[in-house]
């Protein structure tokens, strides 16, 4: 008896080999198809956004903490400047960090923590 359609298997032990050999042949298609899909896994390092043009910066998740990152900002040009960092947060909302102020010159960090019941730092985006 088929446990997954309730029906009996009618005809000889080739038809029974027969379906095996089809569903293993399905279930190494399946397999290989889903391996094929590029994965990008939350720990990974945070993928780099554009930053703002006159700022330099760095950005990373903190040494210890997974669900906390920063920006790491100097102002290179001739204007004040504002930053901040973003944080996409996986299954958690996004959030966003202090806004920090740079005269010409200066630099500043702006941190954030993503929610603990997600799945970590995705990327890491300087905002102007």
């Amino acid at each position: 008896m088929n446990l997954f359609t309730g029906t009996r298997r009618t005809g000889g032990p080739a038809a029974g080999k027969r379906s095996r050999s089809v569903l293993l042949a399905l279930a190494a298609t399946a397999t290989a198809a889903a391996l094929a899909i590029p994965v990008t896994s939350a720990t990974a390092s945070a993928a780099p956004a554009a930053i703002p043009p006159g700022l330099s910066c760095d950005t990373g998740k903190h040494a210890i903490d997974d669900y906390t990152g920063f920006a790491l900002c100097r102002n290179n040009g001739s204007q004040t400047q504002v930053f901040w960092v973003h944080l996409v947060c996986g299954w958690s909302p996004d959030v966003d960090g202090d806004r920090v102020t740079l005269r010409p010159g200066e630099s500043g960090q702006s941190t954030a923590h993503c929610g603990s019941l997600g799945t970590g730092i995705g990327e890491i985006h300087v905002r102007p």
